[in-house]
């Protein structure tokens, strides 16, 4: 007979117990929730200003462009130290970070504005109004660590590996401009530890890296494989949750939409409204 002592306990927490006032005790529910909210940088010189309200107009103006595709870029290397300081308070940061190898090598992060990015490396600091930042497609699939495809040592403990490289070569190579992407769940695909390490090895590793900070954190990692990408999603707990393979020119979660436009072409405009 099992001791009722080795059982776990129960009836306890709040609300469990009878309350001496005769009133039960709930556990606060959660409230509130998080909102944009525009940020409206002090300004005290109009000279300091000036340069800044001039490229967030042009900014706006580009939101157009960039709803079709387009990329326009804003060289900011002409400010003064104050009004860069003024431009990168306005910019804020927003969801979406970028490492891009390569020489040289660059730092990307998108700005509280969806679809604005900051591109700063040696020489470079522009702002990039577009799905995404022009050198993360260009360099994207420059290996880092190169593809040995199917030329990649196979462990004796590979199941499915050599069967989604199969169809990750055959998908890369058919790939054209406008293909909806084509995913590998690998959440839901039968596979062992041996088969990861060997993909990783017949893949390689491309330029470009990307963390999406949203509902938890997504990875987008580039491949040396033309238009193949690793997408590992991972819960507010940091366990991945999904992890995937796409096949396309860049994933849609590290993209901005073409609705994202409208939208910070609308917030740019408030936040010169405010500061003018």
């Amino acid at each position: 007979m099992v001791s009722p002592f080795t059982l776990p306990p129960t009836g306890f927490g709040p609300g469990s117990q009878p309350d001496p006032e005769g009133e039960l005790q709930y556990m606060s529910m959660p409230s509130g929730m998080r909102t944009y909210s525009a940020h409206v940088p002090e300004v005290e010189d109009p000279a300091i200003a000036a340069p800044v309200l001039a490229l967030l107009q042009r900014m706006a103006e580009a939101c157009a462009k960039a709803r079709l595709g387009e990329t326009v870029e804003f060289d900011l290397s002409g400010l003064t130290p104050a009004s860069r300081a003024l431009m990168a308070d306005t910019l804020g940061t927003g969801e979406v970070a970028m490492k891009i190898r390569g020489i040289p090598a660059l730092s990307v992060q998108e700005s509280v504005f969806a679809g604005v990015w900051s591109v700063a490396g040696m020489g470079h600091d522009r702002v990039e109004v577009g799905p995404v930042p022009l050198a993360a497609l260009s360099r994207a699939h420059v290996p880092h660590r190169p593809a040995l495809l199917t030329a990649a040592p196979k462990p004796g403990a590979l199941a499915n590996g050599p069967a989604i490289l199969t169809e990750l070569l055959d998908r890369s190579a058919r790939w054209q401009p406008g293909d909806q992407a084509h995913v590998i769940n690998l959440t839901l695909l039968p596979h062992t530890e041996a088969d990861l390490a060997w993909l990783a090895e017949a893949l390689g590793e491309g330029a470009s890296t990307i963390l999406s900070r949203g509902y938890g954190n997504v990875r987008v990692t580039a491949t040396a494989l033309a238009r193949v990408w690793r997408v590992q999603f991972f819960n507010s707990m940091d366990t991945l949750i999904l992890d995937t393979f796409e096949v396309t020119d860049m994933p849609m979660v590290a993209a901005a939409a073409v609705e994202d436009f409208d939208d910070s072409e609308a917030r740019i405009l408030d936040v010169l409204k405010v500061i003018a």
